[in-house]
């Protein structure tokens, strides 16, 4: 692989910066109690700089596995596990050592070291401007302690100017990720994978690689060749058939965003060669990790390897609240936009993403600090009003009638023991008999297109008592309200699916445990009243305030509210009694765990900017309910047509009293009663339960 070229001024900024790093764990010059920060962060920084010259003068090319290993140790000991709690990297660890009164302090430092830690992933890319920006920043803010002491003022003015100054460089080089196929550093990298390859392919990411990816790497690794082909192709093939059965045209496209995460990579190997033969070119951006480029919320879009530390990444998942504010996100909008606007033509090229999602890690539910970083309500809306207009922007150079996706899931080793057995079985769910599903769930939606409303119910502990309103159709014979969903897109088969009318769509969603994206929810409760989300809660903190706040950030995205932009009835009992028989009920993916029961989201619709495009089900019909009361808002008011986010809740089978659509006659027609399918036709789907 061609090494990136750094010109002569970056350089020569490189150099000096770091001959000034270099010097200072040896400096008394900053005042105790921030004397041993400024030392350990710079040490970090001089260690960077010698893997920097190993990797520059060649060393690193065909360096042992055990040499690769050490370094990712090096790069990640000082915030994997428990030492993480001794690191300057969390902001707790760093107000109990700078003292009372030094809070503020204490949050920016803490950042800024993570900040600083981001120049693993350029260093190892040979992207020295992208390792300079952030040693600089370090090297500022130690130069005011030297000159003016712990001057909060001054440092945080320099924070905002670095994020402001390298929004260009950052944003520039996110996008670039994902519409150039020339920058292919993962590429490369995915080409040394193979039957007997030397697995330090893993380790030249510059990803922290955990021991169950190395698992995963060797598992993969020794799967037949027949077997790889084979799970890549209901991967590509997925992504192939989401565009035919949406009548989209694929060969005006030009690349596919491909996403995964390390482990995986034999498997990616042979579906890039599926996608090249579609006339598709991968581009495979690593996932975001600095400032300018991060959500306000743990999100990984792109390739990455396990988190080191899940708290780490979500103490500080709103750091940008040190400096957010509307000038702020108006610079990163316009430099957005500029940057598609030079690379339309290539940005009219993406087909879309391609993703492997991954799942088995042990749950986790986050502890809140009060040193953390938070969002105060104004930088709440300012954080929305950017995803918004960010999302506005994307789809205007990569129109979302145009483009498709697909989404598939496999376990990871953390899953437990039975791994081996765990990932068989999950990739006979993900290929199933689509034809015998398309049936049955035809027969569920004929019965539900019957309905006005559908009335959901829990048992036992769940709470759930909901009315969800149906879209009206005006010809019945040529239309639906719901979606007959099988394996294309959406890996594995397994619902059928509408946009509820807002209006008429009330009562409460409640379920027991859940996991949503990587986080759990203890009893969490949704209240809707005419679609919208009234009240909200779950049990997961003692404080009340930190429920909501917890459900706030997370699940509504920072919005006051959000509609229910889904009702889905999940048809997938096989998986439901697979996830049981192996104990993994908590560890399935939502990707997965919304085929195992009725399910719910709450943000946009399926159909999110897509509205106007045509959708028929298999047998002619055409889905009339693309749209809500929200998304009408698309043309006078988009601001509050959409919410960027779409999170999907789902009721087990065993917390679900029954499932009734309501007709306008009065007439009653069960769909699911005690867990099980009651509808006539639907025998089939109780099979795995006997």
């Amino acid at each position: 692989m061609e090494k990136k070229p750094a010109d002569k001024d970056v350089r020569e900024r490189y150099q000096l910066v770091m001959e000034r790093v270099a010097s200072i764990p040896e400096e008394d010059t900053v005042a105790e109690p921030y004397r041993d920060y400024f030392r350990r962060v710079a040490s970090f920084i001089v260690m960077t700089g010698d893997f920097i010259r190993k990797n520059e003068a060649g060393e690193m090319e065909n360096a042992s596995l055990t040499e690769w290993q050490s370094w990712n140790t090096r790069f990640y000991e000082d915030i994997a596990g428990e030492r993480y709690d001794k690191s300057w990297a969390c902001p707790k660890y760093c107000c109990s050592c700078f003292g009372s009164g030094s809070e503020d302090m204490a949050r920016v430092l803490s950042f800024l070291y993570a900040e600083v830690r981001t120049i693993i992933w350029p260093a190892h890319e040979d992207d020295l401007e992208a390792v300079t920006a952030p040693v600089e920043l370090f090297a500022e803010i130690y130069g005011i302690f030297e000159n003016d002491g712990p001057d909060y003022g001054a440092v945080k003015d320099a924070v905002y100017w670095y994020a402001s100054d390298y929004t260009e460089l950052f944003i520039r080089e996110r996008i670039m990720g994902q519409i150039d196929p020339s920058r292919d550093f993962a590429v490369h990298v995915l080409e040394r994978a193979g039957t007997g390859a030397d697995l330090t392919y893993l380790y030249r990411y510059g990803e922290y690689v955990a021991p169950s990816d190395l698992e995963m790497a060797r598992f993969i690794e020794k799967l037949p060749e027949e077997q790889i082909a084979r799970i890549a192709s209901v991967y590509s093939e997925g992504y192939r058939t989401g565009f035919v059965k949406a009548k989209k045209d694929l060969s005006r496209k030009t690349t596919v965003d491909v996403r995964y995460r390390i482990g995986f990579e034999r498997v990616i190997k042979q579906a890039v060669q599926n996608f090249r033969e579609m006339g598709l070119q991968p581009t495979i951006r690593r996932t975001s990790c600095g400032i300018v480029t991060k959500r306000g919320e743990p999100y990984r879009i792109g390739y990455s390897g396990t988190s080191p530390n899940k708290q780490y990444d979500y103490d500080h998942r709103q750091d940008q609240a040190l400096f957010l504010d509307r000038k702020y996100v108006s610079r990163k909008l316009e430099v957005m936009k500029h940057t598609f606007e030079e690379y339309k033509d290539m940005a009219r090229g993406m087909a879309g993403p391609a993703c492997v999602e991954f799942f088995g890690e042990k749950p986790f539910s986050p502890h809140t600090e009060e040193c953390n970083a938070r969002f105060s309500d104004e930088q709440q809306k300012l954080e929305v009003l950017y995803q918004q207009k960010a999302g506005q922007i994307t789809n205007t150079f990569i129109p979302g009638e145009e483009r498709s996706f697909t989404i598939i899931s496999f376990p990871t080793p953390e899953i437990g023991p039975e791994f081996p057995k765990i990932f068989e079985e999950i990739v006979r769910i993900n290929t199933l008999d689509t034809n015998l599903y398309e049936k049955t769930q035809q027969t569920i939606i004929d019965a539900l297109d019957q309905g006005l409303f559908a009335r959901i119910r829990g048992m036992g502990v769940n709470k759930t008592d909901l009315v969800v309103a149906f879209a009206e159709m005006t010809d019945p014979a040529h239309q639906t309200v719901f979606e007959n969903c099988t394996a294309d897109v959406n890996i594995p088969v397994g619902e059928v699916f509408t946009s509820p009318m807002l209006k008429g769509t009330n009562g409460t969603l409640f379920v027991s445990g859940v996991y949503l994206d990587d986080l759990f929810y203890k009893d969490l409760e949704l209240v809707f009243k005419d679609g919208m989300i009234e009240s909200y809660n779950c049990s997961n903190f003692d404080r009340e305030e930190d429920n909501k706040q917890y459900i706030r950030d997370n699940v509504l995205n920072s919005h006051a509210s959000l509609p229910m932009g889904e009702f889905a009835i999940g048809t997938n009992t096989y998986a439901y009694v697979t996830a049981a028989k192996y104990g993994i009920q908590d560890r399935m993916p939502i990707l997965i765990a919304e085929k195992m029961g009725p399910h719910f989201a709450v943000g946009d619709t399926c159909y999110s900017h897509e509205e106007e495009l045509k959708v028929y089900n298999q047998n002619g019909k055409e889905i009339i309910a693309r749209e809500n009361d929200c998304s009408l808002l698309r043309e006078k008011d988009p601001e509050k047509a959409y919410f960027q986010c779409h999170t999907d809740i789902t009721i087990p089978y065993d917390e679900l009293g029954e499932i009734t659509v309501i007709c306008a006659d009065g007439r009653t027609i069960p769909i699911i009663k005690d867990g099980r399918f009651v509808l006539p036709g639907t025998d089939f789907l109780n099979e795995p339960f006997l």
